[in-house]
């Protein structure tokens, strides 16, 4: 029972977690049996290891659920489910009463009306399971979030400082359902298509929500991990320069991602299908950006100026992506924080070859989700470029686990 006890030590002065059953006998001080059999079975277990593969898996989920989202849009299946039904709509439908009263809901918004007038019973299939699948993923995320972490919690493998944002995490999990809702909504009853804000706020909201969960999979400790960093040589102003560029970077990058989404919301892609010149110029007359009334409006929602500012938005990523690139090479001349640096430009040229070829051919849908992939492709490796170069805070290893 000797050395058990660094064991008990650590489970009575700080704390096992609030979560779980007691651990140790309070009259002996030792542990009980089956704490016993569990600190045998755990010692040298990586639970990091086991915290990152469950969030990496969310955080895939996530990126699922994002490509699936895409690809309902633009099939324009994302109104074939009129209602909200969280727990009942789980199910689709089992017969075909059920596929007939679904259709009945959806020939009565304006979407069939004015787009699918005379649609078929089943094509009506085809757009109605993009969406589901669409939703059921969504409900799945959050099962597969929830109940770990619930059991991590129990087991005590969740530190204190980490269960307020993982609990964030959740809380914004939720929320999305609600703006994903309220999205379908603005295309129910006057408009053939949801609005452009809702549709950029829903896809910004699971961007955060990716960003948050493959940040925190990133920096979460293990004993396996070797800790990557800057190169300690370099001047702590060069270092924090680069990190303000990382920063920089993955900021652009979500903004670009909304722009996207505008663009694809106001189908600003089917029109000015030129490059470089836009509109019959590189920068088309201020008459034909800024006519609206009042003037923000033409940022969400004149095309002309909706796609002009992804564009520049676009050239500018591509130049900072390069220049952070040659900072890192400055502070640090080999390792993986500089091959993540080099790997971000390489992305954002791709993109933009993408981008430039989806203008030119009218955006066809396979070339329209391609290009969404690739800007999530290039969010993540701009998520784990800022982890590799900001400062570690590594989690301590639990006593009972590094106990010999």
């Amino acid at each position: 029972m000797a050395t058990l006890r660094p064991a008990v030590t650590w489970l009575r002065e700080q704390g096992r977690p609030l979560y779980g059953p007691r651990d140790y006998d309070k009259r002996s001080g030792n542990l009980t049996m089956t704490a016993q059999v569990q600190v045998s079975d755990l010692r040298g277990f990586d639970q990091g290891r086991a915290v990152r593969f469950w969030l990496y898996a969310v955080a895939a989920l996530v990126l699922a659920m994002v490509l699936v989202g895409g690809a309902t849009r633009l099939t324009e299946s994302g109104l074939s489910i009129t209602e909200w039904r969280p727990v009942m709509g789980t199910l689709p439908p089992l017969n075909e009463a059920q596929w007939e009263n679904e259709f009945e809901k959806y020939q009565a918004i304006p979407q069939y009306r004015e787009l699918n007038n005379g649609m078929s019973l089943a094509a009506f299939k085809t757009i109605y399971w993009w969406e589901w699948t669409h939703r059921i993923i969504g409900r799945t995320i959050g099962f597969v979030f929830l109940l770990p972490f619930l059991w991590f919690l129990w087991h005590g493998w969740i530190p204190p400082g980490r269960r307020g944002p993982l609990w964030a995490i959740f809380g914004l999990g939720a929320l999305q359902g609600a703006v994903g809702w309220w999205m379908v909504a603005s295309g129910l009853a006057d408009r053939v298509e949801v609005s452009q804000y809702r549709l950029a706020a829903h896809l910004l909201l699971a961007c955060l929500i990716y960003v948050a969960v493959v940040w925190t999979a990133r920096r979460w400790a293990s004993e396996q991990s070797p800790p990557r960093h800057l190169a300690r040589t370099a001047d702590i102003s060069q270092r924090s320069f680069v990190r303000s560029g990382a920063i920089g970077l993955l900021i652009l990058v979500l903004i670009q991602i909304y722009l996207g989404a505008l663009v694809a919301g106001l189908r600003a892609g089917h029109a000015y299908n030129t490059w470089p010149l836009i509109d019959g110029a590189l920068v088309p007359q201020s008459s034909q950006l800024f006519f609206d009334v009042p003037l923000w409006r033409n940022f969400f929602e004149n095309p002309l100026t909706v796609q002009f500012d992804h564009r520049l938005l676009a050239y500018t990523i591509w130049v900072l992506a390069v220049w952070q690139t040659f900072n890192v090479a400055r502070v640090t001349k080999k390792g993986p924080v500089l091959t993540g640096a080099v790997l971000v430009p390489i992305a954002v040229t791709l993109q933009a070859a993408l981008g430039i070829w989806a203008v030119l051919t009218v955006v066809p849908p396979a070339l329209a989700l391609m290009h969404q992939a690739m800007a999530m492709a290039i969010l993540t490796l701009t998520v784990i470029h800022v982890s590799e170069v900001m400062p570690q805070d590594a989690l301590p290893i639990s006593p009972v686990l590094s106990s010999p």
